[in-house]
């Protein structure tokens, strides 16, 4: 008897796993409790064109110039960097970005603009780094923008990565972060999914990748950023 009813126990599991095989994988939800939901960015102006704040970032904030004078100049290269721009004409909303830039220690500059499902999407040159001369901005509705090379401490404070870290105690992000994928979120939101490599130094291998995913709502406002783990 015994044997006949965990026959059948048996038999009706593998029937279930089997139909759950065949069922289409459902939308990726906007909050999922197996992940580590990060901060929310701090940004900068509470709406683009704010008078307390700087200029929302939009396509008309790209500049591309000549900026090699400025590797030999005795100015401070951030300085001029924007003194170059002016000159050549930039627009008000270049100029401040590379003073949002400036603001956070950086010497860059918008140098391309394009949209995704609705999400701006900024291209970031940095012409004086040793290393990593570019990245991105993810840019909501309102021309406020998150960069995805600026992961939150707690990014890596997921038990997975955790245990990755254990292992490669010397590993650490190395931007840039890039693109992996797109998903779709309800209510007509988008999930759009960045990759990090993780090293140990610039010209050592990749040990993995950190995915962490971007969510815009329905009318592109910025709903928050997720690690997904280690890849």
């Amino acid at each position: 008897m015994r044997s006949t009813v965990l026959a059948c126990f048996l038999a009706a599991a593998l029937l279930g796993c089997q139909q759950a095989s065949l069922d289409p994988a459902p939308e990726t939800p906007v909050t999922d409790a197996a992940n580590a939901r990060l901060p929310l960015p701090d940004h900068e102006g509470a709406h683009a064109g704010d008078a307390t704040g700087p200029l929302g970032i939009g396509p008309d904030a790209v500049w591309n110039g000549p900026v090699d004078a400025c590797r030999q100049d005795a100015t401070a290269i951030d300085t001029c960097l924007l003194d170059a721009m002016r000159a050549s004409d930039a627009t008000p909303a270049a100029i401040a970005a590379s003073e949002r830039l400036r603001g956070r220690g950086e010497a860059g500059y918008v140098s391309a603009w394009d949209e995704r499902d609705g999400v701006g999407i900024a291209t970031i040159e940095y012409p004086f780094r040793a290393h990593t001369n570019h990245g991105t901005w993810l840019v909501d509705r309102d021309g406020r923008p998150t960069d995805v090379d600026s992961l939150a401490d707690s990014a890596l404070s997921v038990p997975s990565i955790e245990a990755f870290l254990s292992a490669h105690p010397d590993a650490h992000p190395f931007a840039p972060a890039e693109f992996a994928e797109r998903r779709a979120l309800p209510d007509g939101g988008v999930r759009l999914v960045y990759a990090t490599a993780m090293r140990s130094c610039h010209a050592c291998a990749v040990l993995g990748r950190l995915q962490v995913a971007y969510d815009f709502d329905g009318e592109r406002d910025f709903a928050g950023q997720q690690v997904l783990g280690l890849e």
